[in-house]
Parts: C-alpha cells; structure tokens; sequence
C-alpha cells in the first residue's frame, strides 16, 4: 500500500479548486483576477485619461477630435507564491479517497482564499491607499450608529467624488460586517422602506437604496495566534469602480479598474506527493498572486463608521 513517492499534479482536483468560491469572501468583487505570463513585470496605472469620456463628434471637413496624452505611468508587481498542503495517513487514504481529498483540497483553496482576502482587506482599509479627496473619517455626530447621521448623504458625497475624478461612479460596494448592521438598522434607512412592501434590509434591497448595482457584506473571520476571532473587514465602507466582466471574454490588465488581483497563469494548481516513509500522503494547493491598486482615483474609503 505504498504512496507514489514524487509530486503528481492532480487536473480533477486542480479542476475543483479553480471553481471553488467561499460565499462569504468579496476580496474578489473589488480585485478581480487577471492572468499573466510571468512572475514579475509592469503594468498601467489607470489615470484621468483611461476613465475620461471623450467627446468624438466630428463635422464635415473638420480636424480629427486628438486625445491630448496626459503620459502612461506603471507600477510594478511580483507574483508572490502561496503554499499549504494538508496530510492524509494511507490508512484514512484506504477508508474514504475520494471524500478526503475533496475535502483536503476544500480546505487548503479555503486557506489561501482566505490569505488572500485579508491581503486585500488591508489594502483597501489603509486610509493612505486612496488619494486626498477620496476618503473621509466619520466624526461622532456622522456614524452609522448615530440615529441622528445621514448616511444616504455621506455615500452621495463618496460617489460624486469618485464621479468627478474618473467620469464614472462607483459600482461596487464592500460593507464591513458592523458597518452593515449598523446601516440595516439606522432610521434614515428603514425610513425609506417604511411604505414598500419590504419588511427586512438585504445587502440587495441597501444596493437598491443606495444606486449601487454591486454591494458585499465582508463576513470573513480571521483567529489570530492566540485563537481569537477578529474581523477581516472592520467598520469600513470601500466603493469603488470595478468593471463588468463580459461573459465571453477574460479580464484585461488594460481595463480600467480600482484594483486587479494579478495572478500567474493556469494557477492554482492542486498536486499530490508523499512523505518519508511513504505512509502519509499530501494533497497540496498552490496559488501565485499579487493584488494591487491600479486606479486609487476609482476608489473611496468611508472610514470608521461606528463609534
């Protein structure tokens, strides 16, 4: 009963870690991946010009409308390698295969899924992330738990900021988990509701409310090494401009956006090897990836909403 003693990529299980979504992560809402060839490169920081509608009437016999360059900026990003392997004795092996390694290869996508929307959290949570203008610290009298704040205005406020930098306005939404609750139960807004026939906030019906298309509600829960649970969104408000994925295309590194996750291509991979002794087997899940802020014009943060 012997385990094959070198590393075997294994496509069904690489199969089901690629379309592995956990419900109740959004990193991905607001940094969608892209694919790229390698490891290490530049890409385009999106500035005025990559979100700008231009005017491009012409009349007859008339000059050709130019865009005037405002000049290409880059950033660079390195692929960073993310790596957990979970173990399997050959006698648990022998008594449920193809359970376990489903089960393993849930777990280690989970890991790193979770690695990676902790990474983005505290990106887009960082005050110094986003440029002057695009982001507010919320006073005593401006809470979500105030009963006496205007939250409708103060998101108004965040999406004509975006609005008047990039030509467009948000369209996704990321609501830590005590921002949510706070906002789902604020007078201002079950005052709207009061003559519709809905009797409970949804993220949906707070989308509608709110005039944007995309909202999340970022549950995750992170135990540190002391196993205390903590928030990976804390009492924030991200919005931001991501676009829309057709449906039968990839994402482009060209389109303009608030952040992508860069990501190797063909990765994650899922692949099985042995340890000493050839008794324990070990189903590992390996990702490469790099998020990042390519447009912080198309981002707002709302910070510290509660008190």
């Amino acid at each position: 009963m012997s385990l094959a003693n070198k590393r075997i990529v294994d496509p069904v299980l690489t199969s089901l870690a690629r379309g592995f979504s956990q419900p109740n992560l959004v990193a991905s809402q607001l940094f969608p991946d892209v694919s790229v060839e390698k490891e290490g490169g530049k890409v385009p920081l999106f500035n005025k010009e990559a979100f700008r509608i231009y005017n491009t009437e012409r009349a007859i016999r008339a000059n050709s409308n130019v865009i005037n360059p405002e000049g290409i900026n880059t950033v660079s990003y390195s692929l960073t390698e993310h790596d957990i392997a979970y173990p399997m004795d050959y006698r648990e092996v022998n008594e449920d295969i193809r359970n376990l390694k489903v089960y393993a290869t849930h777990v280690t996508t989970e890991t790193i899924k979770l690695r990676l929307e902790k990474k983005v959290a505290d990106l887009v949570q960082n005050l110094s992330s986003f440029p002057s203008g695009n982001k507010v610290t919320l006073a005593a009298g401006d809470k979500f738990n105030n009963s006496a704040s205007d939250p409708v205005a103060i998101f108004e406020t965040a999406k004509e900021a975006v609005r008047k930098k990039i030509a467009k306005r948000p369209n996704v939404a990321i609501l830590g988990a005590s921002s949510y609750s706070a906002l789902k139960n604020h007078p201002a807004i079950l005052d709207k509701i009061r003559y519709t026939q809905h009797a409970v906030i949804t993220p949906q019906l707070l989308s509608a409310l709110l005039d944007i298309p995309f909202l999340f509600v970022g549950e995750a829960v992170y135990s540190d090494d002391a196993d205390v649970f903590n928030d990976v969104w804390s009492d924030n408000v991200v919005l931001a401009y991501v676009p829309v994925k057709s449906p039968n295309a990839e994402r482009s590194l060209y389109e303009p956006s608030f952040g992508y996750t860069f990501k190797k291509k063909n990765f994650p991979i899922v692949d099985v090897y042995s340890g000493e002794g050839n008794k324990v087997e070990f189903i590992r899940n390996t990702d490469i990836f790099q998020p990042l802020i390519v447009g912080s014009d198309a981002g707002y943060l709302i910070n510290d909403t509660n008190s």
